[in-house]
Parts: C-alpha cells; structure tokens; sequence
C-alpha cells in the first residue's frame, strides 16, 4: 500500500500527547485543591501537575510545528477547519467571562447589604495603574497588528519588532496586575465583591499570560525562519487570541474598576 497522500485532508497520526494532557490537568487540579487544603506534601503534587502540563504542552506544540513547517499537513482546507476550530475555542472562552461578568452584576445590582461597593472594601482607583494597564493593552493590541500586516507583505524584520514589542507589552500588563494585587487593601476572601473581582481580572490575567507564552513560541519561529505570507496561521491564531484578552480587558475595566467603584 502507497504512503503517498492523495488528498488534502490531514489523518493525524496516533499521540500521546491527549492522554498525557489529560493526567497532567488532573494532576495539577488535584494538587491545587489540596494546596488550599493544606494537605501535607500537596506542594509536590501541585509541582508535579505543573512540570507535566509544561513538558506536555512543549512536545505537543513541537508535534503540530513539525506537522506544519516541514511535513506539510497543513494545507489550506485543514487551515479553514483551523480557523473554525480557534473560533469556537474563542467562544468557549467568551463564554468563561460571562459566568464571572454574570456573578458581578447579580451582585453588584441586588447586593444584599444595599450598598455597592461594600462599605468595608476600599477599590481601586480606575484611572490609576487599571488606566496604564489599559493603554500598555491597546497598545500591544496595535503592535501585534502591525507584525501580522508586516508579516502578510513579507517583511520579516517589521514582523519580529511588533511581535517582540507585544510580548514586552505583554509583560509589562502582568508586572503591573501583579504590583496591583500586592497592594489590594482586601483579599480573596473578603466577601463577594473580592471574590468576582480576583477571579475575573485574575482569570484575565492567566489568559495573558498564556497569550504570551503563545505569542513568545511564535517569536522564536519566527527567528527560525517559520511563517510565510501566505502560511502563518500559528501566528495568526495567537493575535486572535491576543485581541480576545484585550477585548475582555475594556469589559473588565469599564464595568470592574470603573462603573463598580
């Protein structure tokens, strides 16, 4: 029987890597529960989930980046089934923001103490460190555009610059949210209004970060020469990604910092 491939469509070969993923996810959850227990040795267990998610995502992205620069599978009818599939994982994400934007208003509109913000909670200044935070977004947003044009007309030194000042950017966001939290005048469990706020704008701030590490792998692809004009949806689906943060993050602004301060 020929190995040759007489169609378009990519027959992924067996991995691994989902059975893999799938121990490591569980691992890590289970250490982070036990963590917040107070488990004895549960750190060990939280490290463990976390060496073993990293290790797995690094050889299953080596995996697909293998599969795209150099065998070739990834022809133009499996990029739309890509596109499709980045889409509703986009979705899927947008879905996660509104339990918590959902969990904010039934709160903040039907408080059960008649006042919002609590009166024992002091917020955050919206137009201090959350406005900074807000532009070094919109600017990141400008500059990972900027690398995609610069990318689609074939100009790899433009490209590398926008996609190297948005991964800055990117860091410079995480910095300040993280300066923001060490000096919170409440904690997580400081009543419902700590609780939405942390796990909305720290939700956030994961989906950065793992946006980073995104675009940071697409950088050093591009380093090595990966992308073309005409074939570059790694990259494309991470300024995707990149524009959903952003955009969750002028919610979050509006609505967190300013409306409900």
């Amino acid at each position: 029987m020929s190995g040759k491939q007489n169609h378009q469509y990519h027959l992924v070969e067996p991995s691994p890597w989902p059975a893999v993923g799938s121990a490591s996810a569980f691992t890590l959850v289970l250490g982070t529960a036990m963590y917040m227990h107070e488990y004895p040795y549960s750190i060990y267990i939280l490290i463990a989930g976390f060496l073993m998610l990293f290790t797995t995502m690094f050889f299953w992205w080596r995996d697909v980046v293998r599969e795209a620069e150099f065998q070739g599978h990834h022809s133009p009818i499996v990029q739309i089934g890509m596109r499709y599939g980045m889409m509703l994982f986009i979705t899927s994400e947008v879905m996660f923001f509104v339990a918590f934007f959902w969990a904010f208003f039934d709160s903040s509109l039907y408080p059960d103490t008649g006042v919002w913000p609590p009166a024992d909670i002091k917020v955050f200044d919206p137009f201090d460190l959350p406005l900074i935070n807000t532009m070094i977004l919109l600017l990141s947003g400008c500059t990972v555009t900027w690398a995609h044009h610069a990318l689609q007309h074939d100009n790899r030194k433009d490209f590398l610059t926008g996609l190297f000042l948005t991964i800055l950017l990117g860091l410079s966001f995480t910095a300040l949210q993280a300066y923001e939290y060490s000096h919170a005048a409440f904690g997580f469990t400081d009543g419902i209004y700590a609780s939405t706020f942390y796990m909305a704008t720290g939700f956030h701030g994961a989906h950065v970060m793992i946006g980073t590490i995104f675009l940071i792998v697409c950088y050093f692809r591009g380093l090595k020469g990966h992308f073309s004009a005409d074939h570059h949806f790694g990259f494309e689906a991470a300024a995707w990604y990149w524009h959903f943060v952003d955009v969750v993050w002028l919610f979050l602004f509006v609505c967190i910092y300013w409306w409900g301060s």
